[in-house]
């Protein structure tokens, strides 16, 4: 030991009451209820390989109305949340998102957990790509055994450029250093 150092022994083990964000309960619950989804955003380049923080997830699902009505009831059955305070199966109605877009300026819906032990999750209002081109091109992520549809780096780039904010050109140019065969 250095002269002067001081170790000490805790008496107590510590007790970490923070536990870290559930992400994979999210997947499985929309995998189950046969939802179709690909994850864009900041989680997407993560599963990309790209170190970045992240605190949500944002998803662009399948609008058709029945297959986005499917989505927001396994949700909420989930036990999320809607951010808005408006009954979130009206998510399912193209009207009703494109008057959210047009006299509330919303870009997504929001669904959080009232335990705050899942991510918040945003669900586009519109798909800047076409979403089965979206669904075709997206990498199939592995997590255990669940399996998560990823953006491809090329729809990642896309949506970036439309979004367009400082974080974003930030993101694009770190997509641009990744093969096209990402993710690991």
């Amino acid at each position: 030991m250095c002269k002067g150092a001081m170790w000490t022994r805790a008496r107590a083990p510590l007790r970490i009451t923070w536990v870290p964000t559930d992400f994979l309960s999210l997947f499985v619950t929309l995998n189950s209820s046969g939802s179709r989804y690909v994850v864009v955003g900041g989680l997407a380049l993560v599963m990309h390989g790209i170190d970045r923080l992240t605190a949500d997830v944002d998803l662009i699902v399948d609008l058709a109305p029945e297959a986005s009505r499917a989505a927001v009831q396994a949700l909420t059955t989930a036990g999320f949340r809607p951010l808005a305070p408006v009954d979130p199966l009206e998510f399912s109605n193209a009207t009703v998102r494109r008057a959210w877009r047009t006299a509330r300026h919303m870009e997504v819906f929001s669904f959080w957990d009232p335990d705050n032990r899942r991510p918040t999750v945003d669900l586009f209002l519109e798909s800047p790509v076409p979403f089965d081109e979206l669904w075709r091109d997206a990498a199939l992520v592995e997590l255990g055994d669940v399996s998560v549809r990823v953006a491809s780096i090329a729809h990642l780039i896309r949506l970036k450029e439309i979004a367009g904010r400082p974080q974003d050109l930030q993101d694009i140019e770190r997509l641009r250093t990744l093969p096209a065969s990402s993710p690991p």
